[in-house]
């Protein structure tokens, strides 16, 4: 076992936790410890852009209205006009880093437009623009000279003054536990500043769109340091993930219905009209339950989106990877439509934080996808999730200073204690756990709720995380089960956060309170920590 210190400890390596650290380097030593390679993070698995308002007859106010109206009355107004403003020079930061978005024959920002935009306002890098600012960051990052990069190292828990040290008075968070996966040793961190950019939890469910590294680390790792989390009901699907048994839940990118892609039932029925004034441009919370609600009144195991109407050499050049690993599985997008399902998709609630990222913990912050500020509500837009996170990168790093100075003074900390915990050697327990968790999340707390279905699913993670907790304490830990135990906590966080709100809005539909109900579920849903 090793202790080390530092002053910026930065958890995750996507859009967000890569911005603030080339930031942060300029106030102190940074840190990035990451679970899996530097790269592979929700970011880079982002294929249609981000928003910003740059055309002529685009607005903030506009942006801010659109988002207002996705959010189903919960977005807090001041978070998205500060991040809707402060998104051209956030964009202007990330092309300074290197990123290159498309430009149209005049030099021009070719803009798209997604589901519930108003205006064509998302910037690109064809169909793999997370993946073109995830390069261009990890290079950045890779070439600063203050900032040390730890990948394969799985962070187990955050150390606190209270849980760790034995002090009295307020929370204060002081490093984390990170497992060194290759040697398999459980290091000491200590920092004076902690940032989680750990991003999402899709593999909470059975069908998602997220790679494989979203299990919920961030929140589950900040409810048992003792920060809030809110609005965990409140988890996106996105409508259309690729159908095939080769495909992996393969994402396929909202882009395409904002260049005019039709959704259409498996007899070419287009069925959107029905649901919704802006038919297949609908936000994402109305489209996905349309589908789910076609799907069972149907039987069939997809529905269609059609590009077939669109010129084909438009379709390669504007969504290059999409067509090709389409074509890969034998689906020519140009001449046939594409069958498509809803996936688990984008965690709009998480840690609560204020407008720097600063969580109810001291010496805790949280940013991206992994932080709840107020600025998705009850649904996101489409593509201001990269905004997002570069956006309070930027602010949670011009925190940082005041953070820094109010820092306990270093002091050692206690090393990891494994006790009597022996080598595992029941990894069935872990695979079958893993499974049964995202099989009743997709059937009881999907798309569609009831309280009798939440109730089934309160009372099987309740005995689930008591096995869990057992299998934790009697083994050492592992990669792979330090995610098992943060997924059944994110699982019962979202189940009784659902439990919680009786009403239905934005991404939470109970059939039990299928109206929305402003006057009694108009706020947050917040949930204390552990402490």
């Amino acid at each position: 076992m090793t202790q080390r210190a530092v002053d910026v400890l930065v958890i995750g390596s996507g859009i967000a936790g890569l911005s603030l650290a080339l930031d942060a380097a300029r106030h102190g030593s940074v840190l990035v410890v990451t679970k899996r390679a530097c790269a592979e993070a929700n970011t880079r698995y982002a294929q249609g852009g981000i928003s910003s308002v740059l055309a002529d007859d685009d607005s903030f106010d506009d942006h801010v209205r659109d988002t207002l109206v996705a959010g189903a009355g919960l977005c807090k107004e001041h978070v998205v006009r500060l991040c809707v403003e402060e998104g051209p020079p956030a964009i202007q930061r990330l092309i300074d880093w290197g990123v290159a978005f498309d430009r149209d024959a005049a030099g021009h920002y070719d803009l798209g437009r997604e589901g519930g935009h108003s205006h064509r306002r998302v910037l690109h890098a064809g169909d793999i623009t997370g993946q073109e600012i995830e390069r261009a960051l990890v290079e950045a990052v890779g070439a600063h000279p203050d900032i040390e990069v730890l990948e394969n190292h799985h962070a187990v828990d955050l150390i606190t003054t209270a849980k760790h040290l034995r002090r009295g008075g307020p929370v204060q968070v002081v490093g984390a536990y990170v497992l060194d996966v290759e040697a398999a040793r459980v290091d000491t961190i200590r920092a004076r500043v902690v940032v989680l950019a750990t991003g999402g939890a899709g593999k909470v469910y059975k069908y998602t769109s997220n790679p494989d590294v979203a299990t919920g680390d961030g929140v589950a790792m900040a409810y048992r340091a003792g920060a809030r989390v809110a609005n965990l009901e409140f988890f996106q699907f996105h409508p259309t993930c690729l159908f095939h048994a080769k495909a992996n839940s393969f994402l396929i990118s909202e882009a395409l219905r904002g260049e005019g892609g039709e959704l259409r039932l498996a007899d070419g029925t287009p069925f959107m009209r029905g649901y919704h004034e802006l038919g297949s441009l609908a936000p994402r919370d109305v489209v996905a339950r349309a589908i789910d609600n076609e799907l069972k009144k149907s039987g069939q195991p997809f529905v269609l989106l059609d590009m077939t109407h669109l010129e084909g050499d438009f379709i390669v050049e504007r969504f290059p990877t999409i067509h090709r690993r389409c074509l890969a599985l034998g689906i020519d997008m140009r001449t046939e439509p594409i069958p498509v399902v809803p996936a688990a998709h984008y965690m709009c609630g998480g840690v609560a934080t204020d407008t720097d990222g600063r969580a109810s913990v001291g010496g805790l912050f949280a940013i991206g996808e992994v932080a709840c500020t107020g600025l998705h509500g009850a649904n996101r837009l489409a593509s201001n999730s990269l905004l997002e996170g570069v956006v309070f990168g930027a602010r949670a790093a011009r925190a940082l200073p005041d953070a820094l100075a109010a820092a306990p003074a270093g002091a050692p900390l206690p090393e990891w204690d494994p006790g009597n915990a022996r080598p595992p050697d029941e990894g069935v327990v872990i695979t079958q756990n893993w499974k049964e968790i995202r099989r009743f999340m997709w059937n009881y707390v999907g798309i569609v709720r009831s309280d009798r279905r939440l109730a089934r699913a309160r009372r099987r993670i309740d005995l689930l995380r008591e096995e869990i907790h057992e299998y934790y304490w009697d083994y050492r830990v592992t990669s792979d089960l330090l995610e098992l135990r943060n997924l059944a906590i994110v699982a019962e966080l979202i189940v009784r956060s659902a439990q919680r709100r009786k009403e239905s809005r934005g991404l939470h539909f109970n059939i039990d309170y299928p109206e929305r109900e402003d006057a009694r579920f108009g706020t947050d849903t917040v949930l204390e920590g552990l402490v």
